[in-house]
C-alpha cells in the first residue's frame, strides 16, 4: 500500500514542486497544507523558538488538512518550523528539503543539494542536484501535449531561458549574442525556446523577433514545454540562473546539456552546482561550440536512503 505524506508548502512553485517530486520518487501519495507566518517578526522568532525547542502553532497559519499520514515534508525556510511543529503533533517523522540553515538539524531526514555544502551527518542525504519529477508518465504526457502544439520535422535543440536574480543578470545584448552563437553552432536543427515567469519582457521581445521553429513566451502562455524539451531534444541550452531547470535537464532524457553563463559571481551556489556537474560530465559551459556532456544523474539510491530515514520502506 502506498504511503501517504503531508506536504507543508509555502506556495512557491519551485519549492512545492520539489516536495511533489520527492513524494513521486518515493511512490507516495500526498496532501498539501499551505503555511504562512503572520509577519516577518514571527518567522524570525521561529528560529529562536526552534533553537530553544519550543514548538508552537502560534507563529503561523496553516490551511485545513485531513487524513492519516506516514510522514511530513517541507521545502524552503518558511516550511521548516511548521513542518516540525505539525510532525510532532501528528507523531510522524519529518523531512526538510533544502538545507535548513538557522534551524536545528534535528529533522529525521534533511535532503540537501551538494551545492549548499551541508555537513556530513547521519540524517542528511546529499543530492548532486535539486529534486525534479521522476515519473515516466509525467514526461510521456508532456511530450503528447507538446506534439499537439508542434510537429517537428528535424532533430531539435532546445533553449530554456530563466531570468535575473540576485546572483545572475540577463541583458538583451548578451542573450542576442548567445542565441546567434547557438543558431550558428547547430545548423540543420530545429530551434525551440521557452521563457519562464522570471524572464524580462525585453528578452521575450527578443525571442519574438528571432526565427525559432517553436517558441513559448511565458507572459502570454503558461504551458510547460520543458518535459518535452528534456525528452526530445538532442541538445539543451539552459541559462545558469536556475538550479531547478539545470537539475531537470541533467536527470532526464538523453540530451547533451549546455549551460549559458549569466552569473554575477561564479562562486555562488549556482556556480558551485555547475562546477560539480561539469566535473561529473553532466554539463558543458557553452562558449560557441557544444560539448559532449550527456551523463544523467541517478537519484534512486538517494531516494532509497530518504525512505529508510522516514520509515517508509515497510
Amino acid at each position: 500500500m502506498a504511503k501517504h505524506i503531508l506536504i507543508i508548502s509555502d506556495s512557491k512553485a519551485g519549492h512545492e514542486n520539489q516536495s511533489l517530486a520527492l513524494c513521486n520518487g518515493l511512490g507516495a501519495t500526498y496532501a498539501v497544507a499551505r503555511v504562512a507566518y503572520a509577519s516577518r517578526a514571527a518567522k524570525l522568532l521561529s528560529y529562536l523558538w526552534d533553537q530553544c525547542g519550543i514548538r508552537s502553532r502560534r507563529l503561523f497559519d496553516v490551511t485545513p488538512f485531513e487524513g492519516t499520514f506516514d510522514a511530513v515534508i517541507g521545502t524552503g525556510s518558511t516550511t521548516f518550523y511548521p513542518a516540525k511543529v505539525l510532525a510532532r503533533k501528528l507523531k510522524l517523522p519529518v523531512a526538510a528539503i533544502l538545507y535548513p540553515r538557522g534551524y536545528r538539524l534535528d529533522f529525521d531526514c534533511i535532503v540537501a543539494p551538494a551545492f549548499d555544502r551541508p555537513p556530513t551527518l547521519p540524517n542528511i542525504v546529499t543530492l548532486p542536484v535539486n529534486l525534479t519529477n521522476t515519473s515516466p508518465a509525467f514526461y510521456e504526457q508532456g511530450m503528447a501535449e507538446f506534439r499537439q502544439r508542434h510537429a517537428s520535422q528535424r532533430p531539435a535543440v532546445g533553449i530554456i531561458v530563466g531570468g535575473p536574480n540576485p546572483f545572475a543578470r540577463m541583458e538583451s545584448a548578451d542573450m542576442k549574442r548567445h542565441f546567434d552563437r547557438i543558431f550558428a553552432a547547430t545548423p540543420g536543427h530545429e530551434h525551440w525556446v521557452t521563457t519562464s515567469r522570471r524572464t524580462p519582457h525585453a528578452i521575450e521581445d527578443l525571442v519574438d523577433r528571432l526565427p525559432f521553429d517553436y517558441k513559448l513566451v511565458y507572459s502570454r502562455d503558461q504551458f510547460n514545454p520543458i518535459p518535452a524539451f528534456v525528452s526530445l531534444c538532442e541538445t539543451l541550452f539552459v541559462t545558469s540562473d536556475s538550479t531547478g531547470m539545470i537539475s531537470e535537464a541533467v536527470t532526464h532524457g538523453t540530451a547533451r546539456v549546455e549551460v549559458i553563463m549569466n552569473l554575477r559571481r561564479p562562486g555562488c551556489k549556482f556556480g558551485r552546482l555547475i562546477q560539480d556537474l561539469q566535473t561529473a560530465g553532466a554539463v558543458h559551459v557553452f562558449e560557441g561550440q557544444p560539448g559532449s556532456a550527456s551523463r544523467k544523474i541517478d537519484l534512486s539510491s538517494a531516494l532509497a536512503r530518504v525512505a529508510e530515514r522516514l520509515n517508509l520502506t515497510s
